[in-house]
């Protein structure tokens, strides 16, 4: 299997991304990465080369390009030549940390979509309390939806929940203002109606103050609302921790406190950090194309590249395209 990597998005490239890289091939059989990127920059990183190639670009598609303009004119870029990579059949999959814009555009343009599925989705596994996470999809990969691309995106989540994160009978849910039958608006009521007919485990409504707590293995919703629940729970973990470091900082009875449980902090940070489960699929994809974000460490990057190579080995790609193509989706003008 080849994994191909654009080592110069994100924060932290080439430096995090290397060394992910590194630890991946160390640790996972049969695994070969290509490293797209600035070779003066990158090969000086490489402890060791053993399955790892190095392609040169010239170009980088930084977070301030416009998307869809960017990989139209660097084609050159780090981010667009691992995505033909995969186009052209050398990798099997790619991963990036840099401009989500443009790898969707990427993802669209070069990689393509499986036939059948009108829109992809961009989908993280965020955490639980219990720590088996769950799936958000869309958070932001269109931010307008009808109800069939959301019933798509109830397939697509089920589907990767039972083969990469080996969740049997994965419980859907539908992101809604309320848990009763008939809440929301025109989208989530006809949503709600098309997925208690599709091949899924569909549990019905499902209120955003109740997803971390694991209602769900899958919660659906269209990208505008996703991304701003996505962003939320972002935003609340950070204060989160904020508000506890100030707390703990202010006299010394706190700071000696804080040494006590300094351990189990750090513990529950990484428990609400959702890089720990690898980056957000664009699912809906001809091949596999992870988002990581665009902080991550090499922790983070080896999690993506796990996830990457989970995706290819249990055929997600094929069991997504060879399901949709069952289904009779209502695709009315009237949704």
């Amino acid at each position: 299997m080849r994994i191909a990597i654009d080592a110069m998005g994100g924060d932290h490239a080439p430096d995090e991304i290397v060394s992910g890289a590194l630890d991946a091939v160390s640790r996972i059989n049969d695994l070969n990465i290509t490293l797209v990127g600035n070779e003066k920059k990158i090969k000086p990183l490489l402890t060791a080369k053993k399955n790892i190639t190095i392609i040169h670009a010239d170009e980088i598609i930084t977070s301030e390009d416009e998307p869809v303009r960017a990989v139209r004119r660097k084609k050159n870029s780090s981010l667009v030549l691992a995505a033909t990579e995969v186009k052209e059949g050398r990798a099997d999959a790619c991963i990036s940390a840099g401009n989500t814009g443009a790898l969707m555009s990427a993802g669209l343009f070069v990689v393509g979509r499986i036939p059948g599925i009108d829109r992809p989705a961009l989908s993280p596994t965020l955490p639980t309390v219990d720590g088996k996470g769950f799936l958000l999809l869309d958070v932001g990969a269109n931010v307008d939806a009808k109800a069939h691309h959301l019933v798509q995106y109830a397939i697509m989540g089920s589907i990767y929940s039972e083969k990469v994160r080996s969740v049997a009978k994965p419980k859907v849910g539908l992101l809604n203002v309320g848990t009763e039958d008939g809440k929301g608006n025109d989208l989530t009521k006809k949503a709600f109606t098309q997925l208690q007919a599709a091949p899924i485990n569909f549990i019905g409504n499902v209120e955003a103050r109740d997803i971390l707590s694991g209602v769900a293995d899958v919660v659906v919703t269209d990208g505008f609302s996703g991304n701003i629940a996505l962003k939320t729970i972002e935003g609340t973990a950070m204060t989160m921790f904020s508000m506890l470091k100030e707390t703990f900082m202010s006299s010394m009875k706190t700071k000696l406190a804080a040494g006590m449980v300094k351990r189990d902090l750090s513990g529950l940070k990484n428990k609400l950090d959702y890089s720990e489960y690898g980056g957000a699929g664009l699912f809906g994809l001809a091949a596999p194309v992870i988002k990581a974000h665009g902080s991550s460490n090499s922790r983070a990057i080896f999690n993506a590249i796990k996830q990457a190579t989970y995706m290819v080995n249990h055929n997600v790609t094929y069991t997504i395209e060879t399901t949709i193509k069952g289904i009779d989706l209502d695709k009315g003008e009237n949704e």
